[in-house]
């Protein structure tokens, strides 16, 4: 069944209640609603029923993610400001433990919501802002605008919430040991052989570069884990809030620089691919512990369940359909997907799931289910587009770019070798698995995401070009 075989202990799986009111921030300030209220209601508090009405309503923390308001950041101030961006993620993360904690009590009071967790994050994401505009005046000279208005957050309803028996993913699990669970719920699920096909793509024209080059790095079966996210947190533990699975360069973790990555071993069986490919794990939820139930990244965070080992990853490099691929520089880093989509929106989100014998139909927002003898799928199609200059960018996404819709790259960028991930899951039919995430993004199928560091040696990279403009298929 493809997946890990470590000793784990029971746990118990109970809902929790949920809030009662609707907190919306607006114009930098809290704005308390109860959605009980009613000219009709005593002091008696809310009819039967409209509690766990409401119970649906508060779902998680919504921040505003400072770090895509930072495309342009001097390359000395990096340091500073990943510091801090990776320190205000921990701090959403304390503040929705501390939301979780309270739900009932924020139901009854919801100015408790302002005073014991809105209020304090504000403070530390003020004060954590404040320090990113002077590591960018201290080079340039010039604070950043607008910094104070990404200070203020919200508590915001799961829209996705369908269920009508009471017990939704938002408002958690208890495993009666005091860990809270943070979804997902059965509205994230559908069957896939209810998706309509769709195979739209962007056909090949004269000149096309239709090779391919196909990199077998294995499937993490030695179990290489960890929390951190090397390139969007350099330099902090567990910068990520949930567990990596990870293929190819086994030094990677936040603080290897390019220099370790080079010198690292790599379970690539073509030796000069010691790149880093790594993405969520994926855990089935079945009340069983893992060995990280209580450690960063995994039930600390709101993460829990057996991690599920793929039973099949394909890394393949394909090509361009309107023309030829350069070399992609080494170093190169490339972050697919938003970890945070629940709450930024889909502007960033590239997540596409589906099943074995369904793959015509893809997914983007809902975990499928798969018929009996089909397996889950999540695939990444990364940017194939590269501005020619920069292996890395201040938001990590500026630097690089998805060819438009008629297969062409963006003004100012070239064509490179689009990695394609196949990640595949032999999971029991049905809702009862779900990818790692921030904790406050609920687990949400449309948070799944990729990372590649590319460390080809010159001598590989130069094939792989070959090969994909010459129209061969490569290994």
């Amino acid at each position: 069944m493809g997946r890990t075989s470590r000793k784990k202990r029971s746990t118990a799986a109970n809902r929790a209640i949920a809030a009662s009111a609707a907190l919306i921030l607006g114009g930098g300030g809290l704005v308390a609603v109860n959605v009980h209220a009613s000219a009709g209601e005593g002091a008696s508090g809310p009819p039967p029923g409209r509690f766990q009405d409401a119970a649906r309503q508060l779902s998680t923390i919504d921040c505003p993610d400072a770090g895509l308001a930072l495309p342009d950041v001097p390359d000395r101030a990096r340091p500073e400001v990943d510091r801090e961006l990776a320190a205000m993620d921990t701090q959403i993360t304390d503040a929705y433990r501390q939301f979780a904690d309270r739900r009932e009590r924020i139901g009854r009071d919801p100015d408790l919501a302002e005073n014991a967790v809105l209020g304090p994050l504000r403070a530390k994401r003020t004060a954590s802002l404040d320090r990113i505009g002077t590591a960018v005046e201290r080079v340039t000279g010039n604070r950043p605008q607008g910094l104070d208005g990404l200070a203020g957050c919200g508590l915001r309803a799961d829209d996705q919430n369908g269920d009508d028996d009471g017990d939704d993913g938002a408002g958690g699990t208890d495993d009666g040991q005091g860990r809270v669970g943070n979804g997902p719920e059965a509205a994230d699920f559908v069957d896939i052989r209810s998706v309509r096909p769709d195979t739209d793509r962007p056909r090949n024209r004269r000149g096309a570069s239709r090779g391919t080059f196909t990199t077998d790095c294995g499937r993490n079966e030695n179990g290489k884990f960890n929390p951190d996210n090397v390139i969007a947190a350099p330099g902090v533990s567990n910068g990520a809030h949930h567990m990596h699975d990870y293929v190819g360069n086994q030094a990677t973790d936040a603080f290897a620089g390019d220099d370790d990555l080079a010198g690292g071993e790599t379970t690539c069986r073509n030796q000069g691919d010691r790149s880093t490919y790594y993405w969520p794990v994926l855990r089935l939820q079945n009340g069983q512990d893992e060995d990280d139930v209580d450690a960063d990244g995994g039930g600390r965070d709101g993460n829990a369940g057996e991690i599920q080992t793929p039973s099949q990853v394909t890394l393949r490099f394909v090509g361009s359909p309107v023309g030829k691929v350069t070399a992609m520089p080494r170093f190169l880093r490339i972050i697919t997907g938003d970890a945070k989509s629940f709450t930024n929106g889909d502007a960033n989100a590239n997540a596409s799931w589906s099943c074995t014998g369904f793959e015509d139909r893809q997914l983007a927002d809902k975990y499928p289910i798969c018929p009996e003898g089909s397996k889950v799928v999540r695939s990444f199609a990364f940017q194939s587009c590269w501005d020619g200059r920069n292996t890395d960018s201040a938001n990590h996404r500026t630097h690089v770019a998805f060819a438009r819709e008629d297969g062409r790259c963006p003004d100012g960028f070239r064509a490179v070798p689009q990695l394609v991930q196949r990640i595949v899951y032999d999971v029991p039919p049905g809702p009862g698995f779900a990818v790692d995430s921030f904790p406050e993004q609920l687990h949400k199928p449309g948070t799944d995401h990729g990372d590649f560091i590319n460390v080809f040696d010159d001598k590989l990279m130069k094939k792989v070009v070959s090969c994909i403009n010459g129209g061969r298929r490569c290994r």
